[in-house]
């Protein structure tokens, strides 16, 4: 009888030991378990410890963090036929676990393909300056062309951003040589643009001292103080007649008294 019953024991303790592993599942705070009974859609699990109805439940792990996944280097053209070199981060996560298990395969695989095919159209349509100067814009169309294609999955593209643009040799001198005419462009209509108010401002300044002749003495004595000055050599300056017509007015009105 004593044996019967240490055998019955052991039969017990070797059930729980395979039972109790297939019947218990931790789930982590980040995680979400898809159970299948019977091969149909039962339940998620939320996190936590859960029991399971062993051989007959099938619970699979779904992660909801955010996954950062790297596009390939894609060659294409542009709508102005310039050959770029693109790759782009797509960050993106699950939002609904029952969806990203039974309607798609392999959502991150699936997911990759339609950022691939979705990075090549959008660039294909854009022009080069806008890749380039509107990057922001481009990867605004590429979040929400992508995400409305992934939604059925169950998942959620919350960014989408184009890391590099590889543009050939050739193009990057164009565009170099390109650059230093509009600079050079731009000095030039600054610098005539200052000649412009330079000489408007003598303008005004000559107009406002042909008024006055006395004013324009003082002026030319100004300079000569200025010049005397700042240069220690002997300069001959000609002097205008019309310094010494007060001195002659005066000498003239002393003669005829």
């Amino acid at each position: 009888m004593g044996m019967v019953i240490t055998g019955i024991i052991i039969a017990a303790f070797f059930m729980v030991a395979i039972v109790l592993p297939a019947a218990i599942r931790i789930i982590k705070e980040y995680e979400r378990g898809v159970v299948l009974r019977w091969g149909r859609f039962h339940s998620v699990k939320q996190p936590g410890i859960r029991f399971l109805i062993p051989f007959i439940d099938q619970m699979f792990r779904v992660d909801l963090r955010v996954v950062t996944m790297d596009v390939p280097k894609q060659e294409m053209m542009t709508r102005d036929n310039v050959p770029v070199t693109v790759d782009a981060v797509v960050y993106f996560r699950i939002v609904n676990p029952e969806d990203a298990m039974l309607k798609v395969e392999n959502f991150v695989k699936a997911t990759a393909l339609i950022a691939q095919t979705t990075l090549r159209s959008t660039v294909g349509q854009a022009l080069l300056d806008e890749l380039l100067s509107e990057r922001e814009k481009i990867n605004e169309q590429l979040q929400t062309v992508i995400d409305e294609q992934t939604e059925p999955w169950g998942v959620k593209v919350t960014n989408v951003e184009i890391r590099d643009v590889i543009l050939p040799e050739g193009m990057k001198r164009a565009m170099a040589s390109q650059a230093e005419a509009e600079r050079e462009r731009r000095a030039k209509v600054i610098n005539a643009e200052g000649e412009f108010q330079a000489a408007e401002k003598l303008a005004q300044a000559a107009a406002i001292i042909s008024k006055d002749p006395a004013a324009i003495q003082l002026r030319f004595l100004q300079t000569l103080t200025n010049v005397a000055t700042e240069h220690n050599s002997t300069t001959i300056f000609p002097v205008p007649i019309d310094l010494f017509g007060p001195f002659i007015k005066m000498l003239q009105e002393k003669t005829e008294k």
